[in-house]
C-alpha cells in the first residue's frame, strides 16, 4: 500500500493516518520521498516481500524531496514509522546521534552483510555499530575519450588495469602538447571540483581521513591535508583553463568533442556523453589511480539507505523487510529499473552496458570504504566553504596559504575545540 504525501502538510497528514495504521496486526510502515521510476521499483519490491510475507502488510508514505527533508526530523521525533528513507555516513550520523535510528548490527549479522555488503560497512557504521541498510549507489570515476588518445598518440587503458598516477601525469603533459586538456570540468557550481578533491584526498590518505576532514576533526594546515594539495598541484595546469566559467554540461561538450581526454563525474553522466554523441567504442572508464601505495582503495558512490527507526512499533518485521532490502535478489531487481548500482556484490546488472558492469565491479571491490561525496559527508555549511576553497585552489594554486587558513578558521568556528 503506497499513500504520497508532499509539501507542508505532509507531517500532520502521516500522523492522523498513523491512528488507523495499526488496526491490522503486522503493518510495517515506511516513509520515503521516491520519484516516479524509484516509486515503481520500491512497489515492485513491497509486491514481492508481501507475496512471501503474506502476514506482513507494507505501508509506504511517499512524500516529495523537500517535503520530506523539511519532515523527517518531525515525523521522527513525533511518531515514528518502522522503517525511513535517507542516506549514509554522515548524513545519517545526526539521526544516530539524536537517538532516532536504530541499531540494526543483528540484520547485519544474522544475514552475512558484513561480507554481501562489504564496500558499505564503513558508511553504515558509527562507532561500531550500523544503522543502515544501503540498497542503490552510483560509481564515479574517470570517463575518457578514446578519440583523444588517439590524437595525441596516447595508448589508451587496457581492459581492467590500474592506472598509476605517475603514468596519469605523464599522459597529461602528453595531451597538453597535443593541445587537449587532460581533465575537464566545469565548476560554475562548484560540486565537480569537490569530486575531483575527494579522489586526491582518498586517494592520498583513505577513507577514514575524508571522513574525519569532512567532520571537521582534522585540521586544514595539517600535512596531510597538505599532501592532498600538493598531488592537487601536480593536477591543476593540466585542468581546462576557464572552468570556473563553465557548467558541468559545458565541460561534457569539452569532453566528447575530444578537446578533454579525461572528466572526473559519476555515471549519471554517460546519458550527456552519449547524447553528445559517444559510443561505447569511443567512450571509456578507469578508477582514479593509486596515489600512495599501500592505501586501500575507496571509492566514491553516493549511496541511498533505508533505516529502522528507534520509535519503531513493529521492528521485527520492518527487520525482515530490511534484509529483504538488503538481499542480492531485490537490488538487482530494484537497481534494474533504476538504472543504478546494487551495493549487494552477489548481485547482477545489465552486461550490456560496460559502464553498470565496470562501476558495479569498482564499487564492489572498494576494499578501502565507500565515500558519499562531499556535500552529502560534510555538513551544508562546511561542505559549500570547502567547495569555494577547492575552486579557488584550482584557478589560484598560488593563494593556498590563505585557503588553508580560511578553511582551517571555518573548521574552528563550525567544530570547536
Amino acid at each position: 500500500m503506497v499513500h504520497k504525501k508532499a509539501g507542508a502538510l505532509a507531517v500532520l497528514a502521516a500522523l492522523l493516518m498513523s491512528g488507523s495504521a495499526y488496526a491490522q496486526q503486522r503493518v510495517v510502515t515506511w516513509n520515503a520521498d521516491y520519484d516516479p521510476i524509484p516509486l515503481a521499483a520500491t512497489e515492485a519490491l513491497i509486491a514481492d516481500f508481501e507475496a512471501a510475507n503474506p502476514e506482513i502488510d507494507v505501508q509506504l508514505t511517499n512524500f516529495d524531496h523537500e517535503g520530506y527533508k523539511n519532515a523527517i526530523r518531525n515525523f521522527l521525533t513525533a511518531d515514528p514509522p518502522d522503517l525511513a528513507n535517507w542516506y549514509a555516513a554522515n548524513r545519517m550520523r545526526p539521526f544516530v546521534e539524536a537517538g532516532l535510528f536504530a541499531d540494526i548490527s543483528d540484520v547485519w549479522a544474522n544475514n552475512g552483510l558484513n561480507e554481501a555488503l562489504a564496500s558499505s560497512v564503513l558508511s553504515s557504521t558509527i562507532d561500531g555499530k550500523q544503522y543502515a541498510i544501503p540498497y542503490t549507489y552510483y560509481q564515479w570515476g574517470i570517463y575518457y575519450n578514446r578519440d583523444a588518445y588517439a590524437a595525441a598518440g596516447v595508448e589508451p587503458p587496457a581492459a581492467d588495469a590500474t592506472v598509476d598516477w605517475a603514468t596519469f601525469l605523464a599522459n597529461c603533459e602528453k595531451f597538453k602538447a597535443a593541445g587537449i586538456d587532460c581533465v575537464t570540468t566545469g565548476s560554475v557550481a562548484k560540486w565537480p571540483v569537490a569530486g575531483i578533491f575527494d579522489y586526491l584526498s582518498l586517494r592520498t590518505n583513505g577513507y577514514q581521513f575524508h571522513a574525519d576532514l569532512a567532520a571537521g576533526k582534522i585540521s586544514w594546515t595539517s600535512p596531510e591535508a597538505r599532501a592532498v594539495f600538493a598531488e592537487f598541484a601536480k593536477l591543476q595546469p593540466f585542468v581546462t583553463e576557464n572552468h570556473a566559467a563553465i557548467d558541468w554540461q559545458d565541460a561534457a561538450a569539452i569532453f566528447t568533442q575530444g578537446k578533454a581526454a579525461h572528466y572526473v563525474m559519476g555515471n549519471f553522466a554517460v546519458g550527456v556523453f552519449k547524447e553528445g554523441g559517444m559510443t561505447n567504442d569511443n567512450l571509456g572508464f578507469m578508477v582514479f589511480p593509486e596515489i600512495t601505495p599501500g592505501v586501500a582503495r575507496a571509492e566514491e558512490a553516493p549511496t541511498d539507505t533505508v533505516h529502522l527507526t528507534s520509535g519503531a512499533k513493529n521492528p521485527e518485521d520492518a527487520k525482515l523487510l530490511l534484509a529483504y532490502i538488503a538481499s542480492a535478489e531485490a537490488q538487482s531487481k530494484w537497481n534494474a529499473a533504476v538504472g543504478q548500482l546494487p551495493t549487494n556484490a552477489g548481485s547482477t546488472v545489465d552486461a550490456a552496458d560496460p559502464f553498470l558492469s565496470e562501476g558495479f565491479a569498482a564499487l564492489s571491490t572498494a576494499t578501502g570504504g565507500i565515500a558519499q561525496f562531499w556535500d552529502r559527508d560534510a555538513d551544508a555549511e562546511y561542505a559549500s566553504i570547502g567547495m569555494d576553497g577547492f575552486q579557488q585552489f584550482l584557478v589560484q594554486p598560488e593563494e593556498l596559504e590563505a585557503i588553508l587558513e580560511r578553511l582551517e578558521q571555518a573548521r574552528l568556528r563550525l567544530f570547536p575545540q
